[in-house]
């Protein structure tokens, strides 16, 4: 029995060096946990932006909203998960640490994803088996609960991901740090791209237990197995991390030092007390000289953060959605929502290997601060480029109908040209067999009115008349898409899928087939006479009521690649300048803190989605242009008076001055000499123990 400690002893002392070496181990320079926290990083976005990417089109056929409300709810949605960092932050720094919060928070995540999932499939409520869901309310109601589990994981884990990644570098290793943010960009981007490319190609494949729909539960099933994965792979590197323990409830004590610093001023308001340096100096009577300079580094980052939301509001939301409303009206493929990552993944190593160090041998000081200045006036000239594209656009669209106005669609079927008037005094000289269109809100249409390209500015629309002459009534049926058209009626408004399609017209023994080609995007009229058959269908006339896409998808390269340098130079350096600007206990704060400033721009989005847009989309592009640079100026100018500061140099000299240093390394001395005997002591036991089973075994053998 005197063996049996033995072996637990030596496996404790191999697994106590082994995180040692773990921890300390390096590969090309940077530390081994890193690998894991951005695998983790990669597959976390894959499964996020892969179901944004699908997100409007469920709301809008599956759940049947309109384009307000599912452009409302998904604003409101994506505002959510940049105001819960706040939540994680405060959770990391104060109460359970970064690790921690960061596995709890994805199993909360993990939960919202795979309940998504499910709110998509449309048989568990398809009672008769027609394809709709019976049930709106269950279906909607579970994707909401999802929703908000997702916000709740995937912004409450966003601050503590960089900047537990920040925190395993050593000293040394501060070229690497500054390195590890444009790697962890580029990670979110690979996640973005590879996700952008894949989920909307699952949602178009069918599958259903009782009837074959399109896909959103793969859609939605596979970011959330990536979520899963994610989990597992940052569980897998536990023992590899270096974990820091959070410092108290750090954000009730800034509160508290706020709030006493500002009661104190108000009360020491009379010009009798002596003005102080900083308003947080109030609060100096109560609380430590350290709390409050980190206060003061907090603050000062802050502030200058005031002004970018502006940049958001255009960047995620007008910008972005804009683009998606842009994508009906081009011949646009998937490849398009794709751009913006694959320039990403090739600007940021560009930016980070060649531009800035180019710029930095020029003698220039391309500072932080500065460099996200020039991002915000590139995404500025990528809208004034969004702007001479819908121009472009804007030439090729009919008018359509206003929201006081109706369509009317006048078809002559008379042998001979007609004067038409319509009181009071609206007059259309239609030709025999030509349709004639105009717009005025005492009309009532006679056809499904046309408010917009065809559905996904893809398919073409194409109308089929059928007439009644000579007393004989005809009923065709058409082959694609088999219906039966009668005559003096419109039957069916057809989305074609390829450019040229064939059309059989059948009437008892007699049949004529004929072809047409048909151009993206656009919608066509076709009249067919009862001399139909007689003529072998040649006698069909094809009317154009809007043009096909003749826009070239290159057009919108300029734009991309615009939006994405400012992209690159503002949000990359805006993650390194949060984590070197902040205090070591408030690192996850202040990467809160920006992530906020995307939550303010979503809301500012739907702010001024209920204030009107302006009638001319180009217009638009130019106002939010001008806004932007404006605010360039302004931020550029906040920027001239801020002072750049190395945190842990200002903690340094403020804990030597109370006299705390000395004590820290005493402390510290003090902690290591009891782990070196505490490992030397094992190491003893360990050896005798080892001696003895040595002899153990000599006996035995």
């Amino acid at each position: 029995m005197e063996y049996d400690g033995v072996f637990p002893n030596v496996y404790s002392l191999c697994n106590v060096c082994l995180c040692v070496l773990v921890q300390t181990a390096e590969c090309c320079g940077y530390p081994i946990s890193i690998f894991f926290i951005v695998v983790n990083e990669f597959c976390e976005r894959f499964s996020y932006y892969g179901m944004r990417a699908v997100l409007v089109l469920y709301f809008r056929y599956f759940l049947l909203w309109d384009d307000d409300l599912a452009t409302s709810i998904y604003h409101a949605f994506v505002a959510l998960c940049y105001l819960t960092p706040i939540l994680g932050a405060i959770i990391a720094d104060s109460w359970l640490g970064k690790f921690k919060t960061i596995i709890y928070l994805s199993i909360v995540y993990a939960i919202g994803q795979v309940t998504m999932a499910v709110s998509t499939i449309h048989d568990i409520t398809d009672a008769n088996r027609d394809g709709t869901p019976d049930n709106f309310t269950f279906h909607t109601a579970l994707s909401m609960l999802g929703l908000v589990l997702i916000a709740l994981g995937t912004g409450g884990i966003k601050p503590c991901v960089a900047a537990f990644g920040g925190d395993q570098f050593q000293e040394h290793q501060s070229r690497q740090l500054n390195t590890f943010f444009s790697v962890f960009y580029l990670c979110i981007n690979a996640g973005s791209l590879l996700s952008t490319l894949i989920t909307p190609v699952l949602r178009a494949q069918e599958c259903g237990i009782h009837t074959q729909q399109q896909c959103y539960p793969l859609a939605f099933g596979v970011p959330a197995a990536l979520m899963v994965v994610s989990l597992v792979v940052f569980i897998s590197g536990s023992g590899m991390y270096i974990k820091t323990d959070p410092e108290g409830n750090i954000m009730w004590s800034v509160c508290k030092c706020i709030g006493f610093a500002i009661k104190n001023r108000f009360r020491h308001r009379s010009s009798r007390y002596p003005k102080r340096e900083h308003w947080m100096d109030w609060a100096d009577e109560k609380y430590d000289k350290l709390l409050i300079a980190q206060i003061k580094m907090v603050l000062k980052v802050l502030f200058l953060y005031i002004p970018l939301p502006m940049f958001w509001t255009l960047f995620d939301q007008k910008w972005q959605t804009n683009l998606y409303l842009m994508k009906s009206s081009l011949t646009l493929s998937l490849l398009c929502q794709t751009v913006n990552p694959i320039l990403i993944l090739t600007l940021v190593p560009i930016m980070d290997r060649l531009i800035f160090p180019l710029i930095q041998k020029c003698g220039l000081n391309f500072s932080p601060l500065k460099r996200m200045t020039v991002g915000m006036l590139f995404a500025a000239m990528a809208f004034v480029s969004a702007a001479l594209v819908q121009i472009e656009i804007d030439k090729t669209l009919p008018n359509f109908p206003s929201s006081s106005e109706s369509q009317l669609k006048v078809v002559n079927i008379y042998n001979r040209t007609l004067n038409v008037t319509i009181s009071p005094n609206e007059h259309l000289l239609i030709d025999s067999f030509e349709v004639q269109h105009t717009f005025r809100h005492t009309f009532s249409a006679i056809s499904q009115d046309i408010k917009s390209k065809p559905n996904e500015g893809k398919n073409p629309r194409t109308t089929f008349f059928s007439f009644l002459k000579m007393g004989c009534e005809y009923h065709f049926m058409l082959t694609l898409n088999p219906c039966l058209l009668e005559s003096w009626c419109l039957t069916a408004v057809l989305l074609v899928s390829l450019l040229r399609r064939d059309f059989v017209l059948r009437h008892g023994e007699q049949w004529c087939e004929f072809s047409r080609k048909f151009g993206f995007g656009a919608s066509y009229t076709f009249l067919i006479p009862s001399t139909v058959f007689s003529t072998d269908c040649a006698s069909i006339i094809e009317v154009e009521d809007m043009k096909p896409n003749s826009v070239h998808m290159a057009l919108q390269i300029p734009q991309y690649f615009l939006i994405t340098t400012g992209e690159v130079m503002f949000s990359v350096t805006g993650l390194q300048f949060s984590y070197s600007q902040a205090p070591k206990n408030m690192k996850s704060v202040l990467q809160a803190g920006w992530l906020c400033t995307n939550a303010v721009g979503n809301i500012i989005v739907l702010i001024v989605a209920e204030l009107g847009k302006l009638p001319k989309q180009w217009a638009e592009y130019v106002l939010f242009a001008s806004l932007l640079v404006a605010v360039s100026i302004v931020f550029s100018i906040m920027a001239y008076f801020y002072t750049y500061i190395d945190p842990a140099e200002i903690e340094a000299q403020i804990r030597k001055e109370q006299g705390l240093e000395s004590e820290e390394k005493e402390k510290e001395t003090l902690e290591m000499e009891e782990i070196d005997e505490s490992q030397k002591n094992d190491q003893e036991k360990s050896t005798n123990k080892s001696d003895k089973l040595h002899e153990f075994s000599k006996c035995i053998f």
